[in-house]
């Protein structure tokens, strides 16, 4: 990582770095003043969001310079989250901390430094964070192995961390309040990994390992407390819930009717929730992800509508219901003989094209991000596998991220052969109307450029069913 206090100290105008960084004086007990403020380097609005608990408690305007200060009177200690829409990341406030940050949206994680008092336990944070951001890029081959090889290197990339975790501990001295979530982010990805893996496998392999995990492969469940109200919006938490449910739902026999197994499963999966989360938030938050998921699945609209009655009756988020219902709408025009809605790409030359001028064939439709490495080798190679088995189908790669340059340059890297790659222009448009999100998403046309399914994905053993 770079040195952070060179990073930051070359933007800062000297008034502010006065008031951040000279803020050492000794605070009466009852006196929670605090200062946030930074500079967002190429912003795509006006302002930063600061919020706790998906609340927003104040809009952060910028400046001329794209710079930003404000002064809490007082400011609660403990997490609190800043968003540059669309992205966001978490911060820290411990009493009279006073906080910079640096921002750029076009690489908005890794340019994230802190500056000031508390600078340390947060940059801490965002270093952990990244490390566990490029093991899950490097993880989409390590679902493949076997059992002992996939524990071996879990085990592994874990105790790696914990190190780097303990060393900052000692050296920082943190209070408990924050090594709640600074341990709940260093456990909590490798939990996630390991309730992913059986998943994963089978639908990438087709073998199931249920049977072949150590008897001690779930003992992290005993560390969880699955009501645990301070990390109800925490998404290392929430994340990890999520792949739990789905991995108690998916080792559980739940229906032979195979037409309506996706359905059946995943309203087990609400009854699950319901059962298991005494917190009404977390409960509701859980709930939501799994109609998110459930809703890029399963396009039989009358499977839809039973499932949804499901989960209108156990959520009681009234908003989120509202959103989740709307999201149901906009995918049944993404169902079997609809047109593909519209977007605008970019070709290697930096032309726009309306995607209906190219997509009026039997067409393979896949996504990837230079930010997943490991992902866009795999997905590629997959594409130009069934590329050579089915020729009478055109592959479309159309990549996510926003730099020109940087695309051409991974594709003369690779050199991808016949696969005909392009960029999204808006990728907020292409979320909008082709409901895209997640890079595991495909989607295939038919002869007259109609959707043939619109919802699968390029790893699952049986794709190649779906291009018969």
């Amino acid at each position: 990582m770079i040195a952070y206090s060179k990073k930051i100290l070359s933007f800062l105008p000297i008034s502010i770095l006065f008031v951040v960084i000279g803020c050492q004086k000794e605070f009466d007990k009852d006196n929670y003043t605090a200062y946030f403020g930074g500079e967002v380097i190429n912003p795509k609005s006006n302002f930063v969001l600061f919020l706790k608990d998906d609340e927003v408690i104040d809009t952060l305007f910028l400046d001329k310079n794209n710079r930003f200060i404000k002064k809490f009177d007082s400011l609660t200690p403990g997490l609190y989250t800043f968003k540059h829409e669309p992205e966001y990341q978490y911060v820290y406030f411990d009493k009279n901390d006073s906080l910079m940050v640096r921002i750029n949206p076009i690489e908005f994680d890794e340019s994230i430094v802190f500056c000031g008092r508390g600078d340390e336990k947060n940059n801490f944070l965002m270093e952990l964070y990244l490390k566990n951001e490029d093991d899950k890029n490097k993880m989409f081959d390590v679902f493949d192995y076997d059992v002992d090889k996939f524990i071996s290197n879990c085990d592994s990339s874990y105790d790696s961390k914990a190190k780097f975790y303990n060393s900052k501990k000692e050296k920082i001295k943190w209070n408990d309040d924050f090594d709640l979530y600074a341990k709940t982010m260093l456990k909590f990805h490798h939990f996630s990994k390991k309730e992913i893996y059986p998943m994963a496998h089978k639908m990438r392999t087709g073998a199931n390992v249920a049977n072949k995990l150590p008897a001690n492969y779930y003992n992290h469940r005993n560390e969880v407390d699955f009501n645990n109200k301070s990390l109800v919006n925490y998404s290392p938490f929430v994340r990890y819930l999520t792949h739990f449910l789905g991995n108690v739902s998916f080792s559980q026999p739940i229906s032979s009717n195979l037409e309506d197994e996706d359905l059946v499963q995943h309203i087990h999966k609400l009854n699950i929730a319901d059962t298991l989360f005494k917190n009404e938030k977390i409960k509701n938050r859980i709930l939501d992800n799994i109609a998110f998921s459930y809703l890029l699945e399963d396009q039989n609209i009358v499977n839809n509508q039973k499932f949804l009655a499901r989960y209108n009756q156990l959520s009681t988020d009234k908003g989120k219901q509202n959103e989740i219902n709307k999201i149901g709408s906009s995918i049944q025009y993404l169902s079997l003989g609809n047109d593909l809605p519209a977007v605008t790409l970019i070709d290697l030359n930096g032309n726009k094209i309306n995607s209906q001028t190219i997509l009026n064939k039997k067409t393979v439709i896949f996504f990837w991000t230079e930010n997943a490495e490991s992902h866009l080798l795999a997905v590629h190679k997959k594409a130009l596998d069934f590329h050579k088995n089915n020729p009478d189908y055109q592959f479309v790669a159309i990549n996510i991220d926003e730099d020109q340059t940087k695309w051409k340059k991974v594709l003369e890297n690779h050199r991808f052969g016949t696969i005909n790659e392009f960029r999204a222009d808006n990728f907020e448009e292409l979320k909008d109307k082709w409901v895209i999100t997640k890079l595991h998403r495909t989607i295939i046309l038919d002869e007259t450029g109609k959707i043939h399914n619109g919802f699968v994905n390029l790893f699952d053993v049986k794709f190649a069913e779906n291009l018969k």
